[in-house]
């Protein structure tokens, strides 16, 4: 059974959830059905479509089986169909009391018969600390007209 997100905060939860839990199936869940789907790491590497982005995954799951990503900084737009997020993600390794990050990452979800899916996803190591680097989660929407 498909799980339906009612908001893309919701399917943006979940998405970070499943990373925590190193949990693939969950994670690919919480991206659309459309082939045409993007995921791009800080690495720079580009994966199109479900097999690419599933195994990119599985791979960073292989390799670091447990690590947590906090967000902060959030700006949302949002119209009826489409949801855009831009955050700040801090990477904490179990088992590294080093933190890795930050990164700027951009969240592109699309609304459609099964509720909120991720459409793209665009991370990148931030250049330096942005503003609300010490903010727990600074939230501010626009409604996109």
């Amino acid at each position: 059974m498909t799980t339906l997100y009612t908001t893309a905060e919701d399917a943006e939860e979940a998405f970070y959830e499943a990373i925590g839990r190193a949990d693939l199936d969950a994670l690919m869940a919480t991206w659309s059905d459309d082939e045409e789907i993007v995921c791009i790491h800080p690495t720079g590497q580009r994966m199109d479509g479900h097999a690419a982005i599933r195994e990119s995954w599985r791979s960073i799951f292989e390799s670091n089986p447990r690590f947590s990503v906090h967000i902060r900084s959030k700006i949302r737009w949002q119209s009826l169909l489409l949801c855009v997020h831009s955050v700040v993600e801090t990477l904490y390794l179990e088992n590294d009391r080093t933190t890795h990050g930050p990164m700027l990452t951009t969240n592109v979800f699309i609304r459609g018969a099964n509720g909120w899916r991720l459409l793209s996803r665009h991370t990148s190591a931030a250049a330096e600390a942005s503003d609300g680097e010490n903010d727990d989660l600074d939230t501010k929407q626009h409604t996109l007209h």
